[in-house]
């Protein structure tokens, strides 16, 4: 199958492509710099180099590659997160806004059949139980830019799986960890849980679901080959709440045992985000993908994840 890659040199799009490829598809890969094509070539990919915001030139990369599917990889998340910072989520929600409407009109234009899109399982609604299904209610409002981040996400979802054209689906991740991520051995979060900055907050209730990027990857693969128009959480087996995932994460780094801090303070030096996250987030259950994409993930639970897994 000849498969359009947007975002192809990200955090996902590295393993993605190289499996994408091992599967038998033509990649062609964008990206917006000159420097990452090399790469791209090594891993079997013909790449273009391109901004998504410049419509003319996507749509003629994309007439040039004729693909039969579209896969959407574009984000730009900062390296470090300060949820204090009112621009966090600007320019991730402009790829997910604007970004798509020009994807899914060349892709329409280019004659493809079908899209597969990154979305994020993090964003259900904090009530009732803790891990949540596709059929559970998103958050409405939410804390600060999370909130518009999430209108953002849920627009872009249902443009995608409503596409008259395209058999969309929509893969909701957990938050990645590995090569490349903010829990990787370079990564921000990984820093800041070696110099003891990132502690449990209140009774770290918030439930978090991870996912590694090699098994992100190979979900999204599954979700090229088979699967129906919809929304899939991408996640491991295990959701669980900060009290218990952060001291693993932080013995896994040789970090020493986070600290805990109450809600009030954390509010405080950090902001209401935060602790939202920390406090009230909510898990998401991977049954849908397992069942329909014939989907399993190589690290269960970041239990064996954190531990083994190439970080």
């Amino acid at each position: 199958m000849r498969v359009f890659v947007a975002g192809a040199s990200g955090a996902i799009g590295r393993p993605l492509v190289p499996k994408l490829v091992a599967a038998g598809h033509e990649i062609t890969g964008m990206t917006r710099s000159e420097e990452k094509t090399d790469a791209l070539r090594k891993a079997g990919a013909r790449p273009v180099v391109c901004d998504v915001f410049d419509e003319p030139a996507v749509r003629a990369a994309m007439a040039e590659a004729s693909p039969e599917l579209i896969v959407h990889q574009l984000t730009a998340l900062p390296h470090r997160f300060d949820f204090r910072d009112k621009s966090l989520y600007a320019a991730t929600n402009r790829l997910r806004g604007e970004g798509t409407r020009i994807l899914l009109d060349a892709a329409t234009a280019a004659g493809a059949r079908r899209m597969v899109a990154q979305s994020i399982a993090f964003i259900y609604r904090p009530e009732g139980g803790w891990v949540k299904t596709e059929e559970d209610a998103p958050l409405e409002g939410g804390p600060e830019g999370f909130g518009e981040a999430v209108r953002t996400v849920v627009e872009m979802e249902t443009a995608i799986t409503g596409s008259p054209q395209l058999d969309g689906l929509v893969l909701r991740y957990g938050f990645f960890y590995g090569p490349g991520t903010a829990y990787g051995e370079e990564g921000a979060t990984t820093a800041e849980v070696r110099k003891r900055r990132f502690p449990v907050i209140g009774r770290g209730d918030g439930v978090f679901s991870y996912v590694h990027v090699d098994d992100a990857a190979a979900a999204t693969v599954a979700a090229v080959q088979r699967g129906g128009p919809g929304v899939y959480n991408v996640t491991d087996d295990e959701p669980a709440p900060m009290r218990d995932w952060l001291p693993a994460f932080a013995e896994a780094v040789g970090a020493r045992k986070p600290l805990r801090i109450p809600a009030w303070v954390a509010r405080l030096a950090a902001g209401k985000e935060a602790v939202a996250f920390a406090t009230q987030m909510r898990g998401a259950s991977n049954a849908r993908a397992k069942a329909a994409l014939d989907w399993r993930p190589r690290w269960t639970s970041w239990r064996q994840g954190f531990r083994e897994a190439p970080r």
